[in-house]
């Protein structure tokens, strides 16, 4: 009896904190209105299109074998990360700053300060190596705060090349800064400097905060990273 393939998973463009006609006013303080438009309707729709395109194309190549040198199916398979983590991050990125009126303060007293104070010593500390980091990223890369849950448990700042090289196994992104050039040309040239330190100003540590207390914690109480340790 022939067996069916499983259905295509239908990857979609996830909303945004803020509609399209609010988001150029909540992101103001960091990208004008047209970079608001474009970074999510057009760059990141592009991943989620892509996405769905390369579901599709694996399926349709069913059995054909892989190649070191080439072919289709490894050409697809490397281009699957690519696209899921801009897709991702850019989710990420969306949700760590912006604001409509009054800018949202951070609670010393928060989980997630507490665990950068752990982590890092202090937030400035923190803030200084993020920053940094940020700095560090080429053209087309990305600056992200991760929680390692399994291997060393903790919160790193990670420096990421194009969407997915430099990204750990296991690391939840909690913070995400998109270092690409479009992300800040349109309004700061390359004045990199202006750009993160914008959004260094306006990250919404609330709605952080909250993201922080609902995806991360749960994760770090499973304790997974002590896993590997308990094993013999």
């Amino acid at each position: 009896m022939a067996v069916s393939p499983p259905k295509l998973y239908a990857w979609k463009l996830r909303p945004r904190p803020y509609s399209n006609t609010k988001a150029p006013v909540a992101y103001k303080q960091v990208i004008d209105a047209k970079t608001a438009d474009w970074h999510y309707n057009k760059h990141q729709k592009g991943y989620v299109d892509a996405l769905n395109k390369i579901e599709k194309g694996l399926r349709n190549l069913g059995t054909k074998k892989g190649n070191g040198n080439y072919s289709e199916y490894g050409e697809l398979k490397r281009r699957l990360p690519w696209n899921h983590s801009g897709a991702l991050l850019h989710d990420v990125y969306w949700n760590s700053f912006g604001y409509e009126e009054s800018k949202p303060t951070r609670n010393p007293k928060s989980n997630l300060m507490q665990q950068i104070t752990e982590d890092f010593g202090s937030f400035t500390q923190w803030k200084k190596d993020f920053i940094n980091t940020a700095l560090s990223a080429k053209l087309s890369g990305w600056a992200v705060l991760v929680f390692d849950s399994m291997y060393s448990g903790k919160l790193m700042n990670v420096l990421v090349d194009e969407h997915q090289n430099g990204a750990i196994w296991g690391g939840i992104p909690v913070i995400a800064l998109d270092m690409f050039e479009h992300s800040y040309y349109h309004r700061n040239g390359p004045n990199r400097e202006a750009y993160i330190a914008n959004f260094m100003d306006s990250i919404n540590w609330p709605r952080v905060e909250g993201y922080y207390n609902r995806v991360v914690m749960p994760v770090q109480r499973a304790k997974l990273a002590s896993y590997f340790n308990s094993i013999r």
